[in-house]
Parts: structure tokens; sequence; C-alpha cells
């Protein structure tokens, strides 16, 4: 089966993305790498920043799916191992998308700037939250639906300490944390909510 342009398209700004950065891809580059041309673009995405968000989206979302697999593996591991395993897989991937990481945070900036691009970021987040939540219910089992106000603040939750990992390991990848301290800190942070929780019970009775 042919491959269209959309997808010709996808595939070149995904190797450009790696291979120079989001700031330094031109629209003409995008053309030459998949041999295309410039109303392609324009066509099917609107516009470069278009093109290569949607190629950030795409790696990002598949690399959820593989994050997903991994903490899903053992359906005897409680909520806090799945996040330290979800959270080791992670870290072991970041040197391998070190450049996409970088795009990302580069195209950020850009989209604060674009009503059309923060858009399509934040479409992207939506569905990175669903799919988190689905996961959330899966784990908890029964009747649990992925709307459940407990699964949609774990998706917020896991999606937020990804996100800040990353940024602290471009930055500082020997000072990150690892996997072990983070399920120490959700360990920690579970025993102080139950403890509050028990102390504002007895409060209310007394």
């Amino acid at each position: 089966m042919p491959v269209g342009h959309r997808e010709q398209l996808l595939v070149a700004a995904r190797t450009l993305l790696q291979e120079r950065g989001y700031a330094h891809i031109t629209a003409r580059d995008l053309v030459a790498e998949s041999g295309t041309n410039l109303h392609s673009i324009g066509y099917h995405f609107g516009s470069k920043a278009g093109l290569l968000n949607a190629a950030i989206g795409e790696v990002f979302e598949e690399w959820t799916e593989q994050l997903a697999r991994i903490a899903m593996a053992d359906a005897s591991a409680s909520p806090i191992e799945r996040g330290r395993i979800t959270w080791v897989a992670m870290l072991d991937s970041l040197a391998e998308k070190r450049a996409l990481l970088l795009s990302y945070v580069e195209a950020l900036a850009q989209a604060e700037r674009t009503p059309s691009l923060r858009e399509q970021f934040a479409e992207q987040y939506r569905r990175c939250r669903e799919r988190v939540a689905a996961l959330a219910a899966q784990s908890l089992g029964g009747d649990v639906r992925p709307d459940d106000p407990r699964c949609v603040a774990l998706a917020g939750f896991v999606i937020a300490v990804c996100d800040g990992l990353s940024v602290q390991w471009l930055l500082d990848p020997e000072g990150a944390p690892d996997g072990e301290h983070l399920s120490q800190g959700l360990a920690m942070m579970w025993a102080a909510s139950a403890t509050f929780s028990a102390s504002s019970v007895q409060s209310a009775q007394s």
C-alpha cells in the first residue's frame, strides 16, 4: 500500500527532529527529506510547526504505550510498584529520547505564542491523561471507570512526575532522582495522606 504525503512528512519530521532539533528545521528541509512539497505541509498540518508538533506527539504517544505495556506486565504489582517500574523504564529510555525531549521543550516556547499550536499540545496531553486514567481503572479492577475521579487524579499525578523527571534529567542527569527514590517519595506521601485522613476523622468525632 503506497505511503501518502502525510505519513512521509511525519517520518521526515521525526528524522530531522532527532538529527537537528526543533529550532533548526525549515519547511524546505522537510520537503527535501520527505520527497513531498510545501503545499502538502499546509494541507495536512497547517504549518511547519503543526507538522513538527504532530511528529513529537506521535513519538510520545508511542512512548506512553511502551511504558504502559511495561507497567501492566505484572498483574500482581501494587500501584506503587507499577509507578516504580514505569519510572525506571522511562529513565532507561531517556538517553535515546534526549534529542526529541529537547525539541519538545523548544516547541513549548513556540506554542505559548501561537494559540493553535498550544491547543495542539493540550489535545495531546488530554489523550495521554485519558490513556493513563484507563490504565489506572484497569489496575483498580472491578467496575471502576477511567473517568472515576481517582483515576483522573492518578493520571495527572503520573504525567506530572514524568514531565518533571524528564526536565530534571535533561538539566542534571546525574542528580535526577531514580525510580527507587520516586517510589519511596510516593510511599511517604501515601502514608502521610493516610495519617492525615485518620487524624481528621478523629478530630471530627471528638
